[in-house]
C-alpha cells in the first residue's frame, strides 16, 4: 500500500491540523454531498491533532449512530477510536502523538514542528535550490488589493451594464412624516433600520403599508399577489421591498416564518425583467439564490413556481438528487438557481453553469450557512460573480462571522432587523416546557399523541439521533399511527414524498431531526413537540419556527432532562422575551446547572494550584 502522510500546518493557540493522504485521495475533503446539511452517507473523516491529543471529528450534523471500532496498539493497549470502514488508518504511537505531563507535550509539540520546518525547506529547495529558504518578504496587502481589483475589472469586462432601480414610490408613502414613519415601524415588530455605510438613519426609504404601495405600477405582481391570498406585507416586506428596488444592498435579520423569502422574492423576478439584455442571450442565470438546506432550496423553487411571473424559470440544484437531470434543466437556460453550496460549486467547476451574468445574489439563512462550515464554499463562487451586483443577505441572528461576511461581498448595505437583537422566538408560538425523566419521554410522547392532539392536527416532533427517530416511527406504526419519519440516511425522494404527504394532509405527523428544523414550510403545523432538546438555543428557536407561520398561532411542548440543564437558564430568557409561562422546574434546574458549574470552576482552580499551574 502507497500512502503519503502530508502536513498542514498553521499557527493558531499552538494547534496544528494534520491531514493523511491514502491511495491519492485527501481524505480532509469530504464527500459534495456531505456537506449539504446532512449527507445521506456517512461523511469522511477529519482529522484534527493538538500534540498532546488525536481525535477524529464528524462533518456530519447528527450524531452517528455506528458502532466504532477499536483497534490495538502497542502492549495491547486501545487505541483511539476509528471509523469501522476505515481500515488504512493507521495507530498514532503515543511518543509520537503527546504523552500525559507538560514536559512530553512540550518535547511532542518540538518534535512535530521540526518535521513540519524540515518538510517546507526540502519543498522549498526542490522548487528552486538557488534561493535560500531562509529568505522572505514583507507582504504588501495593498499591491495584492490593486491586483485583485485590476484582476476582477479585465475578469468581467465587456459585460452588459446592471439595472438595479426600479422604485416609484407612491405618494402617500413620501407624503409620511417622521413621526408616521417612527409609530409604524414601532407598531410592527420595532422595526430597526440603519445605513450601515454611512452608520445613521440617512436615504433610508420609507416603509410602505400595502402591496398598492409597494407595486402600484406593477399589475402583474398585484395579481399574483391577490391570487396567493394575502392580506397584508409582513415587517420585513414592507420595508425590504423600498430598498431592494432601489437597488440597495439589504441585510435582513429575523426569524423564521416572518416573510423573508417574498420579501427578496418579489424583488428579484423585477430585476429579472428589467435587465437592457434581453433573457435569451444571457450567458447564465441573472438571480441566485444560495441556501443551506436541500429542503429550503426545495422550498423556495415552490414559492417561485407559485408566483409564475412573466415565464421566469427557475432550477434547484443540491446534492441527493439527480445530477444528470439538473444539468439537462440548466442547459435549457434558467433565469434562477437556487442551489446549495456544495452542488453550485460543482457545476460551476465543471463549466455547466456560468454565475458570471448573475446580478441579484442570495445568501439565504447565512448564519445556518456558516455553522455547517460552508464558508469555503461560499468564497469559492463568490470569486466567479461580478462585483457590481445586488446582495442580499438573510439571517436569523447577527454574530460576529455573519457581520465579517458582510463586510466583505456587501457595498453600503442596510441593515433591517425585526424585533430585537438578540435571540427570540416568535411571539405567535405558545411555548410549553416539561422537566421529565429520560426514560418516561416515550411515554409522555404516547400520550400526547393519543390523548391530546385531534385528528384535523399537524405535528412535527424533533428528535436528536437519527436511530431515535427511526424507532419512534416504528413504534407508532405497531400502534397504527399514520407517521413520517424524515432524517439524513434517508433518500431524498423518500424526504420529498414524506413532505408532500405533510403538506397534502395525507399524513399529520413527521418525525424529524434538525435536518427539517430550517427549510420545512407546511404552513398549517398547529404542535411542534421536541422529544430530545436541541444542543443549542439557536435550534430551538428554528424548531419552533415550524409553527405559527403566515400569521396563526402554534404550541410548541419541549421535554428536558437534567442532562440539558446548561440550556435552561437561556431558554429562560427567550420565554421571559415572549411573555411564556415558566414553569418553577426550570428555573430549579438552570440554578442546580449555576451551582454545579460554580463548583466545577472552583474545582478546577484547586487542581491548577496544587500542581501550580497558572
Amino acid at each position: 500500500m502507497n500512502e503519503d502522510l502530508l502536513f498542514y500546518a498553521y499557527w493558531s493557540n499552538f494547534s496544528v491540523f494534520v491531514g493523511y493522504k491514502i491511495n491519492e485521495k485527501k481524505l480532509i475533503i469530504a464527500d459534495e454531498e456531505d456537506w449539504e446539511a446532512e449527507a445521506a452517507e456517512d461523511p469522511q473523516p477529519v482529522f484534527m491533532a493538538d500534540p498532546d491529543s488525536f481525535q477524529m471529528l464528524s462533518l456530519d450534523d447528527e450524531e452517528d449512530d455506528r458502532p466504532a471500532r477499536r483497534g490495538r496498539g502497542r502492549g495491547g493497549g486501545r487505541n483511539r477510536q476509528q471509523p469501522a470502514d476505515l481500515g488504512q488508518c493507521r495507530s498514532i504511537r503515543p511518543d509520537y502523538s503527546g504523552g500525559r505531563g507538560p514536559g512530553r507535550q512540550r518535547d511532542s509539540k518540538k518534535s512535530l514542528e521540526g518535521t513540519l520546518i524540515w518538510a517546507m525547506q526540502s519543498r522549498n529547495q526542490e522548487e528552486d535550490e538557488n534561493i535560500p529558504v531562509t529568505e522572505s518578504k514583507p507582504v504588501d496587502f495593498a499591491e495584492m488589493r490593486r491586483l485583485q481589483e485590476e484582476y476582477d475589472r479585465q475578469k468581467f469586462e465587456g459585460l452588459p451594464p446592471v439595472v438595479k432601480n426600479f422604485y416609484k414610490e407612491h405618494s402617500d408613502v413620501a407624503n409620511m412624516s417622521e413621526m408616521q414613519v417612527a409609530e409604524f415601524r414601532k407598531l410592527n415588530n420595532d422595526i430597526q433600520i440603519i445605513n450601515l455605510a454611512v452608520n445613521d438613519s440617512d436615504n433610508i426609504p420609507n416603509p410602505v403599508r400595502t402591496f398598492y404601495e409597494a407595486f402600484h405600477n406593477d399589475d402583474e405582481i398585484l395579481e399574483q399577489i391577490r391570487r396567493q391570498g394575502f392580506k397584508k406585507p409582513s415587517p420585513i416586506q414592507c420595508q425590504a421591498w423600498p430598498v431592494l428596488l432601489q437597488g440597495k444592498d439589504l441585510i435582513g435579520i429575523a426569524q423564521t416564518g416572518t416573510g423573508k423569502t417574498l420579501a427578496f422574492l418579489l424583488p428579484a423576478l423585477i430585476h429579472i425583467c428589467g435587465q437592457p439584455l434581453p433573457r435569451e442571450q444571457r450567458g447564465g442565470p441573472t438571480v441566485l439564490i444560495v441556501c443551506p438546506t436541500r429542503e429550503l432550496a426545495l422550498q423556495i423553487e415552490e414559492e417561485v413556481n407559485k408566483i409564475r411571473y412573466k415565464n421566469v424559470s427557475c432550477v434547484c440544484l443540491y446534492g441527493g438528487a439527480s445530477r444528470r437531470r439538473q444539468i439537462d434543466v440548466v442547459k435549457k437556460g434558467v433565469d434562477i438557481v437556487v442551489a446549495t453550496p456544495g452542488r453550485l460549486n460543482d457545476l460551476v467547476d465543471s463549466k455547466i453553469i456560468s454565475v458570471k451574468y448573475v446580478t441579484f445574489l442570495v445568501l439565504d439563512e447565512a448564519d445556518r450557512m456558516l455553522d455547517l462550515g460552508f464558508e469555503a464554499q461560499i468564497r469559492l463562487f463568490m470569486l466567479d460573480i461580478r462585483p457590481d451586483r445586488q446582495t442580499v443577505m438573510t439571517s436569523a441572528t447577527w454574530p460576529a462571522d455573519v457581520q465579517e461576511l458582510a463586510d466583505r461581498y456587501m457595498k453600503d448595505p442596510i441593515k433591517i432587523n425585526i424585533g430585537s437583537l438578540e435571540l427570540t422566538a416568535v411571539h405567535t408560538v405558545e411555548q410549553r416546557v416539561e422537566i421529565i425523566e429520560e426514560y418516561n419521554k416515550k411515554d409522555r410522547l404516547f400520550n400526547f399523541i393519543f390523548e391530546e392532539i385531534t385528528v384535523d392536527d399537524k405535528v412535527i416532533v424533533f428528535v436528536g439521533r437519527k436511530v431515535t427517530a427511526d424507532d419512534i416511527a416504528s413504534d407508532l406504526a405497531i400502534e397504527g399511527i399514520n407517521c413520517r419519519c424524515i432524517h439524513g440516511d434517508r433518500e431524498q425522494a423518500d424526504r420529498e414524498q414524506c413532505m408532500k404527504e405533510m403538506k397534502s394532509g395525507e399524513c399529520r405527523i413527521l418525525i424529524a431531526t434538525d435536518v427539517a428544523s430550517r427549510g420545512l414550510d407546511v404552513k398549517d403545523i398547529t404542535y411542534v413537540f421536541n422529544y430530545d432538546f436541541p444542543r443549542n438555543i439557536e435550534e430551538y428557536v428554528h424548531r419552533i419556527g415550524r409553527t405559527g407561520r403566515a400569521g396563526k398561532t402554534g404550541i410548541a411542548l419541549s421535554l428536558m432532562t437534567y442532562s440539558d440543564g446548561g440550556s435552561a437558564q437561556p431558554l429562560i430568557n427567550i420565554l421571559l422575551e415572549a411573555n411564556q409561562v415558566i414553569p418553577d422546574e426550570l428555573y430549579s434546574l438552570a440554578e442546580r446547572n449555576a451551582r454545579y458549574q460554580q463548583q466545577n470552576r472552583g474545582w478546577r482552580g484547586k487542581f491548577r494550584n496544587r500542581y501550580g499551574r497558572n
